[in-house]
């Protein structure tokens, strides 16, 4: 089996994880929303991952939200699944994911524990020496790994391909992307990467992922495009009238980084109810109201291209 050994590159989406009345997964939803994400210009899906409330998803519903991602990408786009916790699960996750047909998986931090660096190394080494498929780290939280470590990694497994960073420790991220450099694929995964961005992309990280994306792609793209080309003022303007503001209400309450998006999705019309499973919570009345006001300003002021809105 040949493996290209790239990461996506670019605005990577997260779905989120729609439930119907019943607080099931809503299939037809989340296909939905994968598509919508696809069109919307996305370079990558990254299905039952933390926007996709991976703590707190069942295996089979893990399953169905991967074959969903998977079917509906129908090779237009990399699909990578969310892989975790304990290191069984963990490869379990791995082989499921391998069995449905994705291109790789993001690992997301272990429950809880605070490991050494040496114990991190073989977390990682555990799970992605298990599988052929291309993997991609992820600092965050109790899993931070620094330079010894990742090196070790890299050197060893050709499969990993990307860090993404949700820490935010610029020091060790220059320290890691100019030691390391195009070996990988550098991803910003910070809470709301886009108000991040401008930092990160002058240190030669080129990809985030984008909650955002979910509700208005165009958005994510218009504001990705003036960081990469230059444009200042226009990076700006977004940056102050819309990011903002909406980074404001998510920060109102612990939770809001999952739904809000749904709450985004509900307003711009899209088949998710503003719904999330403990212990995440739904997004107050005030704030919803709030977060559409924003999204009826900034539709007004950046409003969608004929031929993007054709696609969406």
């Amino acid at each position: 089996m040949t493996v290209e050994r790239k990461a996506p590159r670019g605005i990577l989406g997260f779905p989120t994880a729609p439930l119907d009345e019943q607080g099931m997964i809503d299939e037809t939803a989340l296909a939905a929303n994968v598509e919508y994400l696809i069109k919307g210009g996305l370079a990558s899906i990254f299905i039952a991952c933390g926007s996709g409330e991976f703590h707190a998803l069942k295996r089979e519903e893990y399953r169905t939200m991967v074959e969903v991602a998977v079917s509906v990408a129908g090779g237009r786009v990399p699909v990578y699944s969310g892989v975790g916790g304990n290191v069984s699960d963990a490869i379990e996750l791995v082989r499921l994911s391998e069995e449905l047909g994705v291109d790789g998986y993001l690992i997301l931090p272990p429950y809880l524990i605070q490991g050494e660096q040496e114990g991190l190394y073989n977390y990682y080494k555990a799970i992605v020496e298990k599988s052929e498929l291309n993997a991609i780290l992820y600092n965050r939280d109790n899993a931070i790994i620094e330079l010894d470590v990742l090196q070790r990694l890299v050197d060893e497994f050709p499969q990993i391909v990307g860090l993404k960073d949700g820490h935010g420790n610029m020091e060790l991220n220059l320290e890691l992307i100019q030691t390391i450099g195009n070996r990988l694929e550098w991803l910003n995964g910070m809470p709301f990467a886009e108000i991040t961005m401008p930092a990160y992309t002058q240190i030669g990280f080129n990809s985030y992922s984008s909650a955002m994306s979910n509700y208005m792609p165009h958005i994510s793209k218009l504001y990705y495009d003036a960081l990469l080309d230059g444009n200042e003022q226009l990076a700006n303007d977004i940056y102050v009238n819309v990011l903002l503001p909406i980074n404001r209400i998510r920060k109102a309450r612990k939770g809001y980084a999952v739904s809000l998006i749904k709450a985004g999705m509900n307003i711009q019309g899209l088949p998710v109810a503003n719904t999330v499973r403990p212990p995440c919570v739904p997004v107050e009345t005030e704030h919803y109201e709030q977060l559409k006001q924003i999204i009826e300003f900034t539709l007004e002021r950046y409003p969608v291209e004929q031929n993007e809105a054709s696609n969406l």
